[in-house]
């Protein structure tokens, strides 16, 4: 019998949420709201998530993720850090954004994520911001992506959402049958109830009875293969980062020997620095060991200058990765 997907695995279904640090208004603003998406979308690349759903709110976040890799931590971790950091350095201030680390419920199966999607749809209606006719018009949300499919981010897959509204077709018609789907559900009280509606914020799991016992169970009788889990995914994510960075230093001409013998800040390894950073969430700490390049703090100042533009020559050797 397969294994349960476990809190950290691969495969697993999350429904993450967090404030802002006193329940500051850190989205109150439309240009905090769209850096944040566009933190989201780049959090999504990297990581190798899939997004079912989202809403960004005044004050709070939900996403519905997908965690092919077994890596909510890392990515989450880069999420909010680098949004944090964005949004200090654009307001010049500095602290904590966030009130903690994150929430993150377990999902059971796509049934259970289709509920979390309506709901988190539903979200700007509860709090009474819009109907649900203006719905697509609130520009935060995954719903109004799921509408306007020409303009929707290839992070962002409708399709569980649209098949848990019965069985519909990411097509024109499926579309508008979602929105008198989710007319319908904001004004049907036992039907949220039956998506259980009250819990999908609450506790740490979304799920029925059964799931519930049988993580608890593993929780409290496996912790050991747990973190072998979660070690094992490690490994198999750093063999990739390894396989990619070999791949890079050949593309650039670039040996061992060039790695002990240049600079820690050598255009060449900040522009591959970077591009491992943006494609596979190489930590700075591996890449500063690999790549010669000194603390972690340091990788991530020379990836930052190159990024900005003030390291032409950084920049040049990225755009040999381009294609």
């Amino acid at each position: 019998m397969a294994r349960k997907t476990r809190m950290e695995g691969a495969g697993g279904l999350y429904h993450v949420l967090n404030r802002g640090n006193y329940r500051q208004w850190i989205f109150g603003e439309e240009g905090a709201k769209d850096a944040f998406e566009a933190t989201l979308w780049e959090a999504c690349e990297r990581a190798r998530w899939v997004l079912h759903g989202y809403c960004v709110m005044g004050n709070h976040y939900h996403l519905a993720l997908e965690t092919p890799e077994g890596n909510l931590s890392e990515g989450m971790r880069w999420l909010q850090s680098v949004y944090a950091n964005r949004f200090n350095r654009y307001r010049k201030e500095s602290g904590h954004l966030f009130q903690g680390r994150y929430k993150s419920l377990m999902v059971e199966n796509r049934e259970r994520l289709a509920g979390l999607c309506h709901y988190l749809h539903l979200n700007p209606v509860r709090a009474k911001i819009c109907g649900v006719a203006e719905l697509v018009q609130y520009r935060w949300s995954s719903y109004r992506h799921l509408q306007q499919a020409k303009d929707r981010p290839r992070v962002l897959d409708v399709t569980a959402c649209l098949e848990g509204a019965g069985g519909l077709e990411d097509t024109a018609g499926g579309r508008r049958k979602y929105a008198h789907y989710l007319e319908w559900l904001s004004e049907n009280k036992p039907a949220q109830k039956e998506l259980e509606f009250a819990k999908m914020s609450r506790g740490w799991v979304i799920g029925g009875d059964q799931f519930r016992r049988e993580l608890a169970l593993d929780e409290a009788m496996d912790r050991r293969g747990i973190k072998q889990s979660q070690a094992e995914a490690r490994e198999m994510r750093r063999e990739r980062w390894a396989a990619a960075l070999e791949k890079g230093m050949i593309q650039l001409r670039k040996t061992d020997q060039d790695v002990r013998n240049d600079p820690k800040s050598a255009d060449w390894k900040v522009a591959l620095a970077g591009v491992l950073k943006k494609r596979l969430l190489c930590t700075n700490g591996w890449l500063g060991e690999r790549l010669n390049m000194g603390s972690p703090a340091a990788v991530c100042r020379y990836v930052s200058e190159a990024v900005g533009g003030r390291r032409p020559a950084a920049q040049k050797y990225m755009m040999k990765f381009k294609s």
